[in-house]
């Protein structure tokens, strides 16, 4: 009995760590665009200042023409650089998240294919089938999981180079 709760107790501690590891992932990406917000939205505004301070200075409609004309160009880049910085962050994000779930999914298949030896020890009888089975369940799920995260990946270089090109 003691066992047991020695043995829930580690995977409850272990599942703890994983889910603290999340969290000051989420955080730390939260922070990250805190900080990127504040800092695009302050340019923003001072931006926008200075082109109706330049709006105001037009003698006549033409001027005030070729001004936004001016500005657009710039207003398009910052708007480009802003977005390439948020995909940065998020595809940071997405890889130390990646990282933290494909960690525990390794601990995970390491103590499923031992308990299924185990259990294949212990029961002679139809042990070898269970254990078996739960190879088979391993390697499909191992499948499934490298086909997710070479999707991921696809995703993530379509986008970068989306971005690349708009720059």
């Amino acid at each position: 009995m003691e066992q047991n709760f020695d043995k829930l107790a580690s995977v409850q501690k272990a599942n703890i760590e994983v889910l603290m590891a999340l969290i000051r992932t989420a955080f730390n990406g939260i922070e990250r665009l805190t900080v990127l917000n504040m800092a695009a939205s302050r340019d923003f505004f001072s931006q926008n200042l200075d082109n109706a301070q330049q709006a105001f200075s037009a003698k006549n409609t033409a001027e005030l023409s070729q001004i936004n004309a001016s500005l657009a160009q710039p207003n398009i880049s910052k708007l480009i650089d802003y977005s390439h910085n948020l995909y940065e962050l998020i595809t940071e994000m997405q890889k130390e998240i990646t990282n933290i779930i494909r960690s525990q999914y390794e601990k995970f298949s390491e103590k499923a294919v031992s308990n299924s030896e185990q259990i294949k020890a212990a029961c002679p009888v139809g042990g070898d089938i269970f254990a078996n089975s739960v190879k088979c369940i391993l390697d499909l799920s191992n499948q499934t999981f490298a086909t997710m995260s070479s999707m991921a990946t696809q995703i993530r270089e379509i986008a970068e180079s989306t971005l690349k090109n708009a720059k």
